[in-house]
């Protein structure tokens, strides 16, 4: 394995590991992020929807840019990790995004249906796990498929505050006179989208009893 090869893998290894990192947390907080944006609690839906609208309406390499120098300008407490400052970027942005996909999904969900259950006897959160949780699932994947690659890509910002992601690492050897390593990444990031492409193209086969 030549350096070119070895150093092109050890950045993607990093975009790789901020798309997980991202997802794990980002999925459940956008879910409670969409109880807040919901809530009959007039106060806690507005402070929800407020910040939504701010982490939606602002570019992701600001929000990273703020994280990490932000708590040493404002409050003398240096952000100790670049890495830490992105994931908390990500995963932030991503989780007002999934809120709002979440709560798309589940007000598209007809009234009656809740209706129905509670006539049958079953409890509110039986109703929702039961009868319309798997609805849910169906109408959001193919807008959660597009954030997700979307988020393999956005992986490449990183490279603004030093981590050295796969784009950080080819343009080293761009310097030096190599262009193939700069086009080199597409094909990992290609490779990557493409099997996730496959993956939800198969999610959504399953999911096709669902249809309304």
């Amino acid at each position: 394995m030549n350096e070119v090869t070895k150093s092109l893998i050890q950045g993607f290894g990093q975009n790789c590991f901020i798309f997980a990192m991202t997802l794990l947390m980002a999925i459940p907080l956008g879910l409670v992020i969409t109880f807040g944006s919901m809530s009959k609690f007039k106060p806690l839906k507005w402070l929800t929807k407020t910040f939504v609208w701010i982490i939606r309406g602002t570019p992701l390499m600001l929000q990273i840019m703020v994280v990490l120098y932000a708590p040493g300008l404002l409050f003398d407490m240096p952000m100790q990790s670049r890495m830490t400052a992105v994931l908390i970027a990500f995963v932030i942005n991503y989780a007002a995004y999934f809120s709002e996909i979440y709560r798309g999904g589940i007000e598209s969900i007809p009234r009656g249906q809740y209706e129905a259950g509670q006539v049958l006897g079953m409890t509110k959160p039986q109703v929702f796990f039961k009868v319309v949780l798997f609805q849910v699932i169906k109408r959001i994947t193919p807008p959660m498929s597009n954030e997700v690659i979307t988020l393999v890509k956005d992986t490449s910002l990183a490279r603004i505050v030093g981590v050295a992601e796969i784009l950080m690492c080819a343009e080293r050897f761009t310097k030096k006179g190599l262009i193939a390593p700069l086009f080199s990444t597409s094909i990992y990031f290609l490779a990557f989208n493409g099997i996730l492409t496959l993956l939800f193209g198969f999610i959504e086969k399953k999911l096709n009893y669902y249809k309304s």
